[in-house]
């Protein structure tokens, strides 16, 4: 991994991910790191940096619209009874330090910040791994932790009043191609049936690449999945789906997904195939 505010993963020598560390970003985007472009072994990019339909979808990253009311998402916040509304709210993810620093991952500590005071400190963990010739696997972790004296939750649109519109958690802005890309589970297909469901593993997809996501714990796998295909590809999990989530002073939430990335269109086997290889312990 080189440079002071970016970072590049390697699988086998390759680079197939860039961290930016330090974004220049507008307040609005509500700035924070993400990785952008991630490729697939072969070359070819998965992910998309601020997008004309959605300027505040920044690869693949942690982004939640609601803490306490502050929105570190990017773009509008959901009111009820209002819809989405511009409000000066925006809050930043601001890198601290890398406790830990390879060509194959890091361990990084970060501070969510909001009208100048940190409300969340998080401890992010990526690692990088081979698969097969044609598919390597992203493991991305994060430790968000309440740092205030006081009780903090995080919402989303949807506990706010916005049917289907869990997001929150950790997201993966997808390459847009001129066709939607297809998506399915172990038994099911199609945006309509994914979206907002359980399932230990989703696939994504495109032309000629496929993204497999797993929640790699039992409490990540009970979060449903947020799914889009037709409108945009992207795919993220929903910390807060049907209500909100108390995070009370000195608390710890912790995710894990980790993420396939593949060359060529997988079918249901291969898929689950490389899910396992990747997951397991």
């Amino acid at each position: 991994m080189t440079g002071t505010d970016t970072a590049v993963l390697r699988v086998a020598g390759r680079p197939v991910g860039r961290y930016v560390i330090r974004p220049e970003l507008p307040a609005r985007l509500s700035p924070r790191p993400y990785l952008h472009p991630v490729t697939t072994l072969a070359g070819t990019a998965v992910t998309e940096l601020s997008p004309a339909d959605h300027t505040h979808h920044l690869g693949v990253g942690v982004a939640v619209p609601d803490v306490e009311g502050y929105n570190f998402w990017g773009g509008r916040t959901f009111v009820r009874d209002q819809g989405p509304t511009e409000l000066d709210n925006h809050g930043s993810q601001r890198h601290t330090t890398f406790q830990l620093r390879d060509p194959d991952g890091f361990v990084e500590e970060l501070r969510w910040v909001a009208a100048g005071g940190e409300l969340l400190r998080e401890r992010r963990t990526v690692a990088a791994t081979e698969l097969t010739a044609s598919a390597w696997a992203l493991d991305l972790t994060f430790s968000l932790t309440n740092v205030t004296p006081d009780p903090l939750s995080i919402g989303s649109p949807a506990t706010n009043g916005r049917p289907g519109a869990a997001y929150g958690g950790f997201f993966w802005r997808a390459r847009k191609e001129s066709g939607a890309p297809d998506v399915f589970t172990a038994d099911t297909e199609g945006e309509a049936e994914v979206h907002g469901r359980h399932a230990d593993w989703l696939a994504l997809a495109g032309s000629t690449w496929t993204l497999v996501f797993a929640g790699a714990t039992g409490q990540t796998r009970r979060d449903p999945w947020f799914v889009r295909t037709e409108e945009y590809p992207g795919v993220g999990s929903s910390l807060a789906h049907d209500e909100r989530l108390p995070i009370p002073p000195g608390d710890t939430v912790v995710r894990r997904v980790v993420t396939v990335v593949a060359d060529g269109r997988l079918d249901r086997d291969a898929a689950a195939s490389l899910v396992r290889k990747a997951v397991s312990p």
